[in-house]
């Protein structure tokens, strides 16, 4: 069953949100091409707050989220972040009915 999160980042700043931007699409490149099971993985910069971030992610399972999560570009991502951040919010998703990619 696809297993999915959302999580909401606030950066500190602008300077520090255009760090943490950099830093989400160097982690790109490697989902895109090692991650199979990473069927979405999305950064949303929400209307009227542009120091904020909202990641939606979606995965084939839990399996596909736990192999990402060992990924060593995740783990660096992971490592990194907090440097740019004030805040992080998770929320984890089970999924009930939808429509994805195929």
């Amino acid at each position: 069953m696809p297993y999915g999160l959302v999580v909401r980042f606030t950066a500190r700043d602008a300077a520090a949100a255009a760090s943490f931007d950099g830093l989400v699409e160097e982690t790109l490149e490697g989902i895109r091409s090692k991650e199979p099971g990473t069927l979405v993985y999305v950064s949303h910069v929400p209307v009227d707050e542009p120091h904020v971030r909202v990641f939606y992610e979606l995965y084939a399972d839990r399996d596909a989220f736990a192999a990402h999560e060992e990924q060593p570009h995740v783990k660096r991502f992971l490592a990194e972040r907090a440097q740019y951040l004030a805040s992080t919010e998770v929320t984890f998703l089970d999924e009930v009915a939808g429509k994805r990619p195929a």
